[in-house]
Order: C-alpha cells, then sequence, then structure tokens
C-alpha cells in the first residue's frame, strides 16, 4: 500500500513539474510562417515589420481604410499563422475597412518568446506605430481581440479608448481555463500568465461587443457571459447555440461586428 501511495504522489508530482515547466508551450502554440498575402487573395494587403521596445520584429499586415470608415487592429489567438486569418480579415477589407493584423512574438516566424508581459509589449508597440500614422488614430480603431488575443485587447482597452472593442471568445482568466483541466493541482499560485480578463474589462470605457459559441470546445461558453455582466455600457453580445471555438466565422459574425461597430459611428 505505501509503495502504490508513493508510486501516485510521484506520478503527481512529476506531472505538475511537467506542466508548471511547459506551461508557456502549452499556452502559447507558436505558429508557422505564413505565405504572401497576395497568396490569400489580398492583393491591397501588404506586410510591415513593427518594431517593439525590446528590438523584436512583429510581422503585420496592413491595409489602409477607405475615407471615413475604421481599421480593424486584430490580435490573434494562440494557434495558426496570420495568413490563416486571410479570409476573416478579407470579410471587413470588402466594406472599406483599413486592416492591421498583428502577429505576435514566437507566431508566424517572428523572433522571440511569448508572455503575457512580452504579448502587452508587442500591442504597445502597435499602439505607437498607430500614434506615428497621422490618417489613423486610436478612436477610430476597431480593436478585435480572438481567443488569446482577447487578453491582450482587454489589456490595452484599459490604457487607452477605441471605436469599439470586439472580444471573439473570451475567457475571464488562464487559471479559470486551467483549474477546470487540471483540477487536482493549485494552478492559481502556478499559472505564470494570468490574463486576468474579468477584472479588468470593468475598467474598459469602450463600447464592447462579445461573442462566443455555446458549445465552444476550449473556452467554456459561461466566461463570456461573466465577461459581459461585468462589462460598462455600452455593449452588446452575439451567443450562437451551435457554434464553437474555431467556427463562429461559419455562422456570419462580421455582419455583427460591422453593424455594431457602424452604430458607434453614428454617435
Amino acid at each position: 500500500m505505501f509503495k502504490y501511495i508513493f508510486s501516485l504522489f510521484f506520478i503527481y508530482l512529476f506531472f505538475g513539474f511537467f506542466l508548471y515547466f511547459f506551461q508557456r508551450k502549452i499556452l502559447f502554440n507558436i505558429s508557422s510562417i505564413p505565405k504572401k498575402p497576395e497568396n490569400y487573395g489580398l492583393k491591397c494587403v501588404k506586410e510591415l515589420q513593427i518594431l517593439t521596445e525590446d528590438r523584436i520584429n512583429l510581422l503585420c499586415w496592413y491595409s489602409h481604410s477607405k475615407i471615413n470608415k475604421p481599421t480593424l487592429v486584430y490580435f490573434h489567438g494562440n494557434s495558426f499563422n496570420i495568413g490563416e486569418r486571410a479570409y476573416r480579415i478579407e470579410k471587413y477589407i470588402k466594406e472599406g475597412w483599413g486592416i492591421l493584423l498583428v502577429s505576435w512574438r514566437g507566431f508566424s516566424g517572428n523572433k522571440g518568446k511569448p508572455s503575457e508581459t512580452n504579448l502587452y509589449i508587442d500591442a504597445e508597440a502597435i499602439m505607437n506605430w498607430v500614434d506615428k500614422k497621422k490618417f489613423i488614430k486610436k478612436k477610430d480603431i476597431v480593436l478585435y481581440g480572438e481567443s488569446l488575443g482577447t487578453g491582450v485587447a482587454i489589456e490595452m482597452a484599459t490604457r487607452y479608448s477605441f471605436k469599439s472593442v470586439i472580444l471573439e471568445s473570451p475567457f475571464t482568466s488562464i487559471p479559470d481555463i486551467a483549474k477546470k483541466k487540471y483540477i487536482f493541482y493549485p494552478v492559481k499560485f502556478l499559472i505564470l500568465d494570468k490574463f486576468d480578463n474579468l477584472s479588468k474589462i470593468k475598467k474598459i470605457d469602450s463600447p464592447i461587443l462579445i461573442i462566443s459559441g455555446k458549445k465552444d470546445e476550449i473556452v467554456p461558453h459561461l466566461h463570456s457571459v461573466q465577461l459581459y455582466n461585468e462589462a460598462k455600457e455600452p455593449k452588446d453580445y452575439l451567443f450562437i447555440d451551435e457554434a464553437m471555438h474555431n467556427n463562429l466565422y461559419d455562422f456570419g459574425i462580421e455582419k455583427k461586428i460591422i453593424e455594431f461597430t457602424n452604430q458607434q459611428l453614428c454617435i
């Protein structure tokens, strides 16, 4: 019996150490290098390199907006490269919107290692780039966070005001997700990158739209409900009964995003 208990305890510790030391490899699923924008049918999109304060070049895709149209700044999630978001941003380009699709350090061939702090540094570099462009103003930006990117979008929205903030499949915090998967570990004290969205969202003054699939298999839909309840007005939501984590665009969510943003443009 003692040997059995000791073996279980050893396995518990071993797996716990593994999770702790490899948590960033689990959280940040590094993606491959994308093809050129034209390979995805995006002829009006050009590549940019935006330099962070710690000298990391971030590959970004940019397309200028038409007159009186907003610019969508897109913070992607923890998988796939930016080329695999091409079909998404194409929908907004057709509306005349400007696009700035950002790839994080470590993703899409960029150097550097992602972490919560480092992704905030990356996002600040994007905000600084925007400030230097006289034809883009933060008040005309639609800040878009997808999954992991919602953590960065929410942080930036506590620092700056935007035309609107779109949160696709957001989460309350990384520990809240982890404790559902690793119920036997005190993950609250072990997680390095917390992205505490629930405590931050009430500090956002920009209009917020939250989009979630009720069958989301990665981030429980309840996270979106909790975030919506804590967010300030003006706010709206789109909760889709049959949608999962990665197929929301199969349900035409861009229509709601465009409608919501147009409402803010009229205010």
